[in-house]
């Protein structure tokens, strides 16, 4: 049994408040129309972690204990809040009231995160709240473009349409980012795996041949190409600690570098300008920004409150940092064209695109044809980008282990042709 404290007014208007012990915020509520009251808050009252009276640390005394470790929960994975957002959209559509969806959604529910959070939802909405006021009491789950978005679909009672949308947006935000990811995955991984076989060839294999060599040659000198390979090897050996330490200081550097706005702000940049990669981020980014601020202004959302959404959940603080001044130009009365146009990251195709659906009234609809063609551009791009890569990166590991095994059996090559190896001018 729990204690609820409530708020409610009577038929008069009269306020009256009080507590209630019952099993749940439902059942309180129930109690609370039964007595001819209207609701207007119901919190669970918290006890006290000990009873008066009872010894610390006892069994069975504590009440309303929770722990919260730092780090774990509070977040959700895009990808099972987007499994999420197409479920409710569906069964929403198909007429099921939207409580009864929620209650649906937690009983069937595996992650224990979004579980706990639908519980909240479900209790908030019982307790008169709005859906996106309730969303919005979760901002690391549901950002400000569900929320506006939601808050939208009920202002204009097609809460049914906006919530399908927004799981189509957040399916096609998941899948261009799956693309991305894919087309880092590749040479990210063959650079790893070189970087493990050229470790572990310095630091044990190499020193072996060493040995081989110290033994065979009688002091000899070595092929200039063998010792340097050697003295790398040495040095390796050597500075290993020291090498680790400096990776991972630079690592940290780097970590907390990306935290300040102008690490994020270069390495944004460098993301959208590098070579190969930057078509593939830049179209991506194009992308996102265009089918968000579409979505938004398509859902009836005004266009100052969509580009300061957009602003917010683009993901690049160079695009945000145009978003900015589009949103200040529409403030003075001026179109969105002339910032993109001077901002040498949207192509002369997208403004035009964006200043033909300003004119024609039809710009939501331009924008996220834009986006469906950027999409299909990341796609092609990915494709391109991994045909070209796997042939350069075979290339590069072949070269790689190639040298080294060349430089090991430089030595025995001269051994077998016959004396002399270190040079002219050698004893015999």
């Amino acid at each position: 049994m729990n204690s609820y404290t409530y708020e409610a007014v009577d038929a008069a208007g009269l306020r009256i408040q009080g507590s209630l012990d019952v099993a749940s915020q439902s059942e309180a509520l129930q109690r609370i129309k039964e007595m001819g009251l209207y609701p207007t808050r119901v919190s669970e009252r918290h006890r006290p972690l000990f009873k008066p009276g009872s010894r610390s640390g006892s069994p069975g005394r504590l009440r309303g204990l929770s722990i919260t470790l730092p780090l774990v929960g509070g977040r959700v994975k895009p990808s099972v809040v987007a499994v999420f957002k197409r479920q409710l959209a569906t069964l929403v559509e198909a007429g099921l009231p939207l409580l009864r969806g929620l209650r649906i959604l937690q009983q069937q529910e595996s992650d224990r995160t979004l579980k706990r959070i639908l519980g909240e939802l479900g209790e908030s909405i019982e307790s008169g709240s709005s859906l996106s006021e309730s969303l919005a009491a979760h901002p690391k789950v549901f950002n400000r473009l569900y929320v506006n978005m939601v808050k939208a679909g009920e202002i204009g009672g097609a809460l049914e349409i906006t919530l399908r949308r927004l799981a189509e947006f957040m399916e096609k935000a998941q899948k261009i980012k799956g693309k991305v990811k894919s087309a880092l995955f590749y040479p990210v991984a063959v650079m790893l795996v070189a970087a493990a076989i050229l470790g572990l060839m310095l630091v044990f294999v190499i020193p072996r041949f060493q040995q081989v060599f110290d033994g065979l040659l009688n002091g000899a000198a070595m092929p200039v190409f063998t010792t340097l390979i050697l003295r790398v090897s040495e040095v390796a050996r050597q500075q290993a600690p020291m090498v680790a330490l400096t990776a991972l200081a630079l690592g940290v550097g780097v970590a907390l570098g990306l935290r300040t706005r102008p690490g994020r702000w270069l390495y944004d940049q460098t993301k959208l300008t590098m070579p190969i990669l930057g078509a593939v981020f830049r179209k991506a980014a194009i992308s996102r920004f265009a089918r968000t601020l579409g979505t938004l202004l398509g859902n009836g959302v005004p266009v100052l409150q969509a580009l300061a959404i957009v602003k917010e959940t683009t993901g690049n603080t160079v695009v945000a940092s145009v978003v900015a001044r589009v949103l200040e130009s529409v403030k003075e009365g001026e179109s969105l064209t002339a910032p993109l146009r001077t901002s040498r990251v949207f192509p002369p195709m997208v403004v035009g695109m964006v200043d033909v659906g300003e004119q024609t009234g039809a710009l939501p609809d331009m924008l996220l044809k834009i986006a469906d063609n950027f999409d299909d551009d990341v796609d092609n791009a990915v494709n391109s980008m991994t045909s070209l890569l796997e042939p350069i990166l075979i290339v590069f590991l072949a070269v790689v282990v190639g040298s080294i095994v060349i430089a090991m059996f430089l030595p025995i090559l001269a051994l077998i042709t016959g004396p002399g190896i270190g040079g002219p001018g050698e004893a015999d």
